[in-house]
Order: C-alpha cells, then sequence, then structure tokens
C-alpha cells in the first residue's frame, strides 16, 4: 500500500480541480455515503492514472483544515468502508490521522483497483474531472477492458478450457443481477449479455466471453469440471479419531450457492437440539454448536481457501467432540501464521469470490466472521474455536461443550 508523503498529500489538497483528490469538512449527514462513491470512483480510476486517489476529512473545499478533531471513532467509521460490503470488489485503502498545514486531517488513500468496475450499493462511480458521475455503458466497456491488462488475482483469471455455455445464464440474470445492481442501473438499456457478464468479472471481457474462475464458481453449471478441488467432503464420524466409524458422508458439489446451502442443512441436521425440562421451571433448549460459528466457519474457508492448482477439497469432520473445518491454503497476505486470527487483520486471496459472496447474501460485512464465531461459541458455552495454521492448511476446532 503506497503511503504518501506529506509534500505530495499538500499537492492534492492545494490542487482543486484534481479528479483524484475529494474534500470534506466532516464525516456527517450525506458525507459518509458521499465518501463511498468517492472511493469507488478512486478505486475504479477511469483516466489510468494508476496512482492513489485521496479522500480527505476535515478540510474544506478550498483546501484549507476545517478544524475537525479526528478521533479514534471516526479513524473507525472511515476504516468502515473498506469492510462493511457496501464497495465490492473489496477497495484497498488506507486510513491515517496526518498533519497538515498546522491541523489534524483523516486521510483515506485508495488505490486503483484490479479488477473493475468497483460497485458502491450496485452502482458503478467514476471521476469525471473534479466530481463524482455514474458510469455509462461505454465507460463500463473501458473499465472493463482496464482489467485485461492487470496482474489479476486467480478468481478471475479466465479458465482456457470452458466455454460460454458452461455457465448459467439463468442463475447470472434471475438471481445474480438483481441482486448486485441496483434497479435503476438494470433499467438501463445498451448492454449485451456478455457486456453484463464481463462488468460483474463472470468472463474475461465481452470480445473474449471465456468463463473465469469466479464465473465457474457462482454460476457454472459444473464447476468440479474445471476446479475438481470446489467442493466440500463431508463426514460424520461416530468416534473421537478418523478411523472410527462413518455414520454419514457426502462429497458436496455444484456451484458455490449450491454447495454452501447443501452444507448448511447438513450442519443443521447434525447440530441436533435437546431439550431439558428438568433444569429450570421453563424449557431450556440446547444446540451442541452455535449454528452462526459453524455458519461463520464454513463461509471464512470457502471464502479463503486456495483454488490455483489442488484438487484438495474443504473438509468438514464432525466427530463426537468437535467438529474440524479444514480450508486448503495457508494464510495469505497481510495475514501471517502469527497474526492469524487478530482482530483487524483481514486480506483476501480471492476478492471476486468475496463479491459473490456478499452479493448472495452470504455474508454481510468481512473481517468480523471469526470475531463473530468466537462470540457465538462463548454465548453457547463452548470452549473458544481453535486455529492451526500451516502455510498450506487452516483448520478451524469447534469443540462441544465438556
Amino acid at each position: 500500500m503506497q503511503r504518501l508523503t506529506d509534500e505530495e498529500l499538500l499537492e492534492l489538497l492545494n490542487e482543486i480541480e484534481s479528479d483524484h483528490a475529494e474534500r470534506k469538512e466532516s464525516f456527517k449527514g450525506d458525507v459518509p455515503k458521499k465518501a463511498r462513491q468517492a472511493v469507488c470512483a478512486f478505486a475504479n480510476d477511469l483516466a489510468g492514472h494508476n496512482r492513489p486517489g485521496v479522500l480527505f476529512i476535515g478540510v474544506k473545499d478550498n483546501g484549507e483544515p476545517s478544524g475537525l478533531e479526528v478521533t479514534d471513532e471516526l479513524l473507525r467509521a472511515l476504516a468502515d468502508m473498506k469492510t462493511d460490503g457496501n464497495i465490492l470488489p473489496l477497495p484497498a485503502l488506507s486510513v491515517e490521522r496526518r498533519e497538515l498545514k498546522g491541523a489534524e486531517v483523516a486521510v483515506v488513500t485508495v488505490m486503483p483497483s484490479d479488477s473493475p468496475p468497483v460497485k458502491y450499493d450496485g452502482r458503478i462511480w467514476i471521476r469525471t474531472g473534479p466530481r463524482r458521475a455514474l458510469a455509462n455503458a461505454q465507460e463500463e466497456r473501458i473499465l472493463n477492458e482496464k482489467r485485461r491488462y492487470k496482474n489479476l488475482p486467480f478468481d478471475i483469471n479466465p479458465v482456457p478450457s470452458a466455454k460460454l455455455s458452461d455457465i448459467s445464464k439463468s442463475i447470472f440474470e434471475n438471481e445474480y443481477l438483481p441482486q448486485a445492481f441496483a434497479d435503476d442501473v438494470l433499467e438501463a438499456n445498451g448492454r449485451s449479455y456478455e457486456e453484463r457478464l464481463a462488468s460483474c468479472r463472470m468472463i474475461a471481457s465481452p470480445d473474449d466471453p471465456t468463463p473465469t474462475v469466479v464465473g465457474l464458481l457462482a454460476i457454472g453449471k459444473s464447476p468440479q469440471d474445471f476446479l475438481p478441488g470446489a467442493y466440500i467432503q463431508f463426514l460424520r464420524i461416530d468416534g473421537l479419531e478418523l478411523a472410527d466409524a462413518v455414520i454419514d458422508e457426502e462429497e458436496i458439489r455444484g456451484g458455490i450457492v449450491e454447495v454452501l446451502r447443501r452444507a448448511e442443512e447438513k450442519l443443521k441436521a447434525h447440530n441436533r437440539i435437546a431439550i431439558d425440562i428438568t433444569a429450570a421451571a421453563t424449557h431450556q433448549v440446547e444446540t451442541p454448536y452455535p449454528q452462526a460459528a459453524l455458519q461463520q466457519i464454513l463461509y471464512n474457508a470457502v471464502l479463503h481457501r486456495v483454488y490455483e492448482g489442488t484438487h484438495t477439497p474443504i473438509r468438514v469432520y464432525w466427530f463426537n467432540d468437535r467438529v474440524e473445518i479444514n480450508s486448503p491454503g495457508g494464510p495469505y497476505g497481510n495475514v501471517t501464521v502469527e497474526n492469524f486470527g487478530r482482530p483487524g487483520v483481514t486480506d483476501y486471496r480471492n476478492p471476486n469470490v468475496a463479491d459473490v459472496l456478499k452479493t448472495f447474501g452470504f455474508i454481510q460485512a468481512f473481517g468480523r466472521g471469526i470475531a463473530t464465531a468466537r462470540r457465538a461459541m462463548q454465548a453457547n458455552g463452548n470452549p473458544e474455536p481453535e486455529f492451526e495454521t500451516t502455510q498450506t492448511a487452516v483448520v478451524c476446532v469447534l469443540r462441544g461443550k465438556s
């Protein structure tokens, strides 16, 4: 992440007509919404500057400080723009408290996205000179073309052996699109089927309709034909060791939505509810594991696993005393074996898979799955989740009540 010097920031403050800087006196009223639009526009970098865009909070339109107090609460609110799930795919941004022109200013630095177009609230925002605007069909095409010349994340690499007929037009148009874009955007004319697919990163480009990895995972008819490890292996073991008797097993295959829904149903079926009518005047309902914890760890496994160069599935092994969820691929990027699971430490191997999971409603916000699982386990009376991390896998162990 590029950190701009004080001199570079001052130059942007003083360059009033810049198309890669925006200034706000505070973070109140409708500013949080406009700030997210600005982050989206900077990430799209339609003009092709290939340099960061900067959002200043605590600065007047003329570039002078407004005297705003830059509190930790304000910095947290600004950082939430990255992970609250409203800007997709997830933007690369940093938030800092800087002293400029003798006053504190909050500085949000946004890097151009490797995976344009980026959307906020289902709309694609761009910069036209010093102003924000919604992208038209031609501007969307330009953003799609820009993506072809970037160092792409693996999840939007095209899969050469796949064809357009390998993805489901019905799922894309009837299930994905209505959730991915605002109604007014969908009603706009002039975008072909291929252009819409490309805008959602499901194919390489309108001129090269080769399905991408995320396209096959999200709307593919048979993703495992091209990504053999993209499934979940479930075992219910009657015992404490892997060698004990297996009383239920299934290889859960299909698109990412079908796989997750069927896996959740399997987990619910085995998470039998116990009702105690003797311990209190009212019935006490208990489950061996909180469903929220099972869900969050499963979603994390699907989101953060490595899909490249492996036939290894996600493994969910349910023993009599614990549930183990094994995700192939170790920590990624800013996340290491040493800092894994610490609050605020996140990175995304598959940012476009994250977009799909948010669009289909599996994830509401990012970077909170482990914290949610920990809180749910504690509330249910279970031990805290245990994580075993290596360079090749992350294993989460959820233990039953003692």
